[in-house]
């Protein structure tokens, strides 16, 4: 199949942490992938690369056959890579339509040049209108951000990235402090846009989410690549048990 993102060789270090170490990922167009690891193995600073948070000190960054090495955030977006992040970012004080009108002006059209645009034209409000009834949120429209639950700020966040039509998109946490039925309502949308044919790479630590969504699993350890495979060899391989899970063979034999 054809790679759409890769991250080829790709270093980077905050003073004198080394976050990512000679980083090699790839994500294949038309797949759920994940990435999993434990906390400060490296994870959100790859995506950070791969969007243009932050700026690598070695290797490269694809979009398909394009280089996309540290351009700009918004180069990145207008290019077709969406991204939601750990922390969402909305604007609390907005409504949610009005957050949702936010994102259609930077869709990389003439519209960010047009003043009279900025209240959102009949196009923008449909569209926003039927994307937060994809996400299940349309009741709250009206709403300010800010008196959404958790759960309902990121699916907000999803919608919100969603505007622009990217190609792929980049899941930081999604399911992190999102109750049941809304992990199972994410899951579902995620299905759905997958199969209609965009592309997702999911940074992720609940474990059911993650192997019941993936076809493939990329597992990270202090900046390093340790693994990648289905989620069957995922969930069994002796240097993810012992990096991830802190499981050693050793134990693994002992409980038998």
């Amino acid at each position: 199949m054809t790679v759409m993102l890769r991250a080829e060789g790709v270093s980077k270090a905050f003073g004198g942490v080394q976050a990512l170490r000679d980083c090699t990922v790839e994500v294949e167009q038309g797949s759920i992938a994940g990435l999993i690891g434990p906390n400060g193995s490296g994870k959100t600073t790859l995506f950070n690369t791969m969007t243009g948070y932050e700026r690598i000190d070695a290797g490269s960054v694809y979009l398909g056959d394009r280089k996309i090495t540290n351009l700009a955030p918004q180069r990145v977006f207008a290019l077709g890579i969406g991204r939601t992040f750990q922390l969402t970012r909305i604007f609390p004080r907005l409504t949610v339509m009005e957050n949702m009108l936010v994102a259609a002006q930077h869709t990389g059209d003439k519209r960010l040049h047009n003043p009279l645009a900025r209240a959102g034209g009949r196009a923008d409000r449909r569209r926003a209108a039927d994307l937060l009834e994809f996400v299940g949120i349309a009741s709250h429209a009206d709403a300010l951000a800010e008196t959404l639950s958790y759960g309902q700020r990121k699916l907000l966040e999803l919608s919100y990235v969603l505007v622009a039509n990217p190609a792929i998109v980049l899941l930081d946490e999604p399911a992190g402090g999102v109750n049941p039925s809304l992990i199972r309502l994410l899951s579902d949308r995620i299905r759905e846009l997958n199969a209609a044919g965009t592309t997702f790479l999911i940074v992720e630590h609940n474990m059911d989410f993650v192997m019941g969504l993936c076809g493939q699993v990329t597992v990270l350890d202090y900046g390093t690549v340790v693994a990648s495979g289905p989620p069957q060899i995922i969930r069994t391989d002796p240097r993810v048990l012992d990096a991830y899970l802190g499981i050693t063979e050793e134990d693994d034999d002992a409980e038998r």
